[in-house]
């Protein structure tokens, strides 16, 4: 597992080296107490779930979305 530490409007991209197109973008958008809100982007074909809900659709208890988990943009 790699572990790294960020602060709040401070991002991490997956993918985006030479040879990788960008693949994922994860900004803290908030810190709260012990809870934190993370912002994704990614395209939109590509689904993002919770790790419960991927757990889930892989047992074959849901079906999967191109859409995922997504909530509406924050604005």
């Amino acid at each position: 597992m790699l572990i790294l530490a960020r602060k709040s409007q401070e991002a991490v991209v997956v993918g985006g080296s030479e040879g990788f197109q960008r693949l994922l973008k994860v900004t803290v958008l908030e810190i709260r107490g012990t809870s934190v809100r993370l912002g994704f982007e990614i395209d939109a074909e590509v689904p993002v779930h919770r790790l419960e809900v991927w757990e889930r659709i892989r047992a074959g208890g849901l079906r999967d979305s191109p859409v995922g988990d997504r909530a509406p943009p924050v604005g």
